[in-house]
């Protein structure tokens, strides 16, 4: 007897265990946002340039979306919108694919390929895979399966836009016997960085060269001229906020928007590297801000993190075209060679040459994407910068932020009052030409907006 029932007692767990209802798996906004936050944590900490951190935001987005895209009629694919990109796979036939789980597990996969640090990635990763195991074992394997396939199909795509190839190219060249071209600046004296970024593959604009901006004024030192002017207003702008110290509003400013992850410090024989979040990390931290200000779910959370990543990273090449090309030597350098050898800006200059200005370049392209989708007074307190001990700043539209970005680099005193205001034309040119040309909801979904 007590056989028979230790027999039917083994029969009834294993049936119980077999028939166990899985839970189906969910993915919030904010998981999403913890993802995009884990990438911009491995970007500082791995010291990733602006260009090439915009590259990694960009691809692990645009997997996510692409998957997302093919479950919500409300949204349309990138395949034949940017450059080379086909559609993506689809999932096999009667798969029990988790849309959200699958995008999920996409952007962390192509974020891990992107990176150095790759294990904190894959212990964020392998957390969620424990937990969701845990709940429905069946639709995780099929996401999973679905969600690296997509991210394969990224990879290849990915793979062809020249970044491999510019890895090999030479350095670049300075001329010290030209007095205006870009010299490298103290501390640390680096190399111009990415010098051939322009031959990355764009995503919507048709080359780099497509908003070239108006030439900087004539390089001159005779006083006077328009170039020595603005020179002098470099110096004179940093030497009165030395004068109202630390608190004054100029400098608060600067500081917020340095956003230079190139910071070196020299104690004695010794020099070591201040991590700090880049321009395109800034903006992608105002985009969590804003959509959990807007309760956006999942699937606008990741358009939005995806269309402002794609200007950024279009952003970046345009920018990086005309710094190059234009090459044009730093304020902090004429400064001290030829008005005041112990003059310093607030912000470290940064290692590449001036014209045009980067932050504003890409702050000007990446409001101008936000305020398409979320109106031209949407007001956003800006806490990006708290984990470096800056105060909140608040704004009441992304344009007046994106002009603030652009001013902080005179009160910086790294950047010429030219390269800041072509910077930002320049910038919002490039955005609304990215609002314009890609099309990512379909015509019913813009209409209910």
């Amino acid at each position: 007897m007590f056989k028979k029932l230790s027999f039917l007692f083994i029969i009834a767990l294993v049936f119980t265990s077999c028939t166990k209802e899985e839970t189906p798996l969910t993915v919030s906004p904010d998981d999403y946002n913890n993802a995009v936050d884990k990438v911009t944590e491995v970007i500082i900490h791995d010291i990733f340039s602006p260009p090439v951190a915009s590259r990694i935001y960009s691809y692990s987005n645009i997997a996510a979306y692409e998957i997302l895209a093919q479950n919500n009629p409300d949204y349309v694919t990138l395949a034949g919108q940017l450059t080379d990109l086909k559609e993506a796979p689809k999932p096999d036939a009667g798969a029990a694919v988790n849309y959200n789980v699958a995008a999920l597990i996409a952007q962390m996969e192509i974020a891990k390929s992107l990176i150095f640090s790759e294990d904190r990635i894959t212990e964020m990763r392998d957390s969620l895979y424990m937990k969701w195991e845990e709940l429905n074992p069946t639709e995780l394997a099929a996401s999973k399966d679905y969600g690296l396939k997509v991210a394969d199909h990224i990879k290849s795509w990915m793979d062809g836009d020249m970044y491999k190839q510019t890895r090999t190219m030479p350095k670049f060249s300075v001329n010290p016997d030209n007095p205006s071209r870009w010299q490298p600046t103290p501390p640390a004296y680096m190399d111009g960085i990415e010098p051939h970024w322009m031959k990355i593959r764009t995503f919507v604009i048709d080359s780099a060269s497509q908003f070239k901006p108006i030439p900087p004024p004539e390089f001159s030192m005779e006083e006077g001229s328009e170039f020595y002017k603005q020179l002098m207003e470099v110096y004179d702008v940093r030497n009165e906020m030395t004068e109202e110290g630390d608190t004054s509003e100029k400098m608060g400013i600067a500081k917020f928007w340095d956003c230079n992850p190139y910071v070196s410090t020299h104690k004695g024989h010794l020099m070591f590297a201040t991590k700090k979040i880049t321009p395109g990390g800034h903006w992608i931290g105002i985009v969590k801000i804003v959509t959990k200000k807007a309760n956006a779910d999942l699937m606008e959370t990741v358009y939005a993190y995806t269309k402002t990543s794609i200007a950024l990273f279009d952003g970046f090449i345009s920018c990086w075209d005309e710094k190059y090309r234009s090459n044009l030597i730093r304020p902090e350098t004429l400064i001290n060679q030829y008005i005041d050898d112990g003059w310093a800006p607030v912000l470290q200059t940064p290692p590449f040459p001036e014209y045009s200005s980067g932050h504003s370049v890409v702050s000007g392209a990446a409001a101008e994407v936000l305020t398409e989708i979320y109106g031209d007074n949407f007001q956003f307190d800006d806490d990006t910068e708290t984990d470096y001990g800056l105060p909140v700043r608040s704004f009441d539209s992304f344009r007046k932020a994106s002009e603030e970005a652009a001013l902080s680099r005179l009160y910086g005193g790294i950047h010429y009052r030219a390269a800041i205001d072509e910077g930002l034309k320049q910038g919002r040119q490039l955005g609304q030409f990215v609002v314009q040309n890609l099309k990512m909801k379909t015509n019913t979904a813009q209409a209910s907006n």
